[in-house]
């Protein structure tokens, strides 16, 4: 089976070096790579992947291609698929707690305009697809305009919601379609449920009993409640582990286990690494461990990437049969139509959040619509231009 996905897995390895800009944006980088190039899955499939996985808790981007490797070869590629995805914005997160101090950063000047241009890519392939009425159009409005104006954890569950009870109220109905049901992995949620409280319980129990690496326990529980009940993805993550890492331990009359200049350092850099924002975890775990030498600091690297991405893997793999089976029912696949334009409107929003967010600077923009240009209207593969605003970064 290994050798038979080979290309497929060498693909998945190069989407991880140059996928940038969190989930939304990664989105261009999947219709690019895995629909019009492979063809490992169709844009309406795709679409529907990012819909589901926007309702889970966990990092949504690395559930969607988890679940284009299961779609390819089941579990076994799954696994195979995340372990490629995560490893190399793992590592590079986690040599950043290592050399932080001494990281020239102007190399990525263009790498955040780089990501908007990415995301208005996705945002305009995912708005031809699943924009196919008037009901739908006012969906993704209402979307863009919520996103623009609310935020927190669950906006995104509540909008994709709203989405798919609202386009059920329309006229056009959708044909009821069979779908063969698939067999539902039992063993995936109660693995996920026994961790969770093995985790919880020997966490308390190392630091009422003042274990000696009571701190690594500690680590890996946080990490995997992170993993385990955050929504709304990477941005949703990074202030909820400034409050367990830095904030907390002042409340309570400790000493942070990070400074906030460290923290920030690493929730910055993260946005101008490929892969996912959750990767921001290895850092994290390595700061946090560093005062007890490299050889802790490395475990502490592993210890919060396994704990973070675990539930991850777990809950797409139980929920997603559970998903599958309900599709044969009407409603539900009506239900499809307004989750689709709620995630194009949602891209939209963080499109036009993130332009607002970066210098208005006319080189920005340039980088912006370019890449834009490049990803419409040409076959240069993605990997070419991140480097090459690597390139323009480094010698400006």
């Amino acid at each position: 089976m290994l050798l038979r996905h080979l290309p497929f897995l060498r693909t998945v390895f190069w989407y991880s070096l140059t996928a940038f800009g969190g989930p939304q944006g990664h989105l261009a980088i999947m219709l690019k790579t895995f629909v019009q190039q492979r063809r490992d899955v169709t844009e309406e499939e795709l679409l529907e992947y990012n819909a589901f996985c926007q309702l889970l808790p966990g990092a949504s981007s690395t559930q969607t291609v988890t679940l284009i490797g299961y779609k390819r070869g089941g579990v076994p590629l799954a696994v195979l698929t995340l372990l490629i995805w995560i490893t190399p914005a793992s590592i590079l997160m986690g040599l950043l707690s290592f050399v932080m101090y001494y990281i020239d950063k102007s190399i990525f000047k263009f790498v955040q305009p780089m990501a908007v241009g990415f995301l208005a890519y996705a945002a305009f392939k995912a708005f031809r697809i699943s924009i196919k009425n008037a009901a739908t159009a006012y969906i993704m409005a209402g979307a863009i305009l919520a996103a623009a104006l609310f935020k927190g954890p669950g906006l995104f569950p509540v909008l994709i919601i709203l989405g798919g009870i609202v386009s059920n109220f329309s006229s056009k109905r959708i044909p009821e379609h069979p779908v063969p049901p698939r067999k539902i992995q039992w063993t995936n949620i109660w693995l996920f449920a026994a961790v969770f409280i093995l985790a919880g319980f020997f966490s308390e129990y190392a630091r009422v009993h003042n274990w000696q690496d009571r701190r690594a326990f500690n680590l890996f529980e946080n990490f995997y409640r992170f993993g385990s009940l955050v929504f709304g993805g990477g941005q949703v993550l990074i202030p909820m582990m400034f409050d367990q890492f830095v904030t907390r331990p002042v409340n309570h009359g400790m000493m942070p286990l990070m400074s906030t200049r460290d923290f920030l350092t690493g929730a910055g850099m993260v946005q101008a690494m490929p892969g996912p924002v959750f990767s921001v975890s290895s850092y994290i775990g390595g700061m946090v461990m560093r005062p007890s030498g490299a050889a802790m600091q490395i475990a502490g690297c592993l210890i919060s990437t396994v704990g973070i991405f675990l539930p991850t893997l777990l809950l797409v793999l139980f929920f997603y049969p559970i998903w599958h089976n309900l599709k044969k029912y009407v409603y539900i696949f009506r239900a499809l139509e307004g989750i689709n334009a709620v995630v194009v409107g949602i891209m939209w929003a963080y499109t036009l959040i993130l332009f607002n967010a970066i210098p208005f600077a006319w080189f920005n923009l340039v980088v912006m619509v370019g890449t834009f240009c490049v990803l419409q209207f040409t076959r240069v593969p993605p990997p070419l231009i991140v480097v090459g605003c690597l390139l323009l970064g480094w010698i400006s």
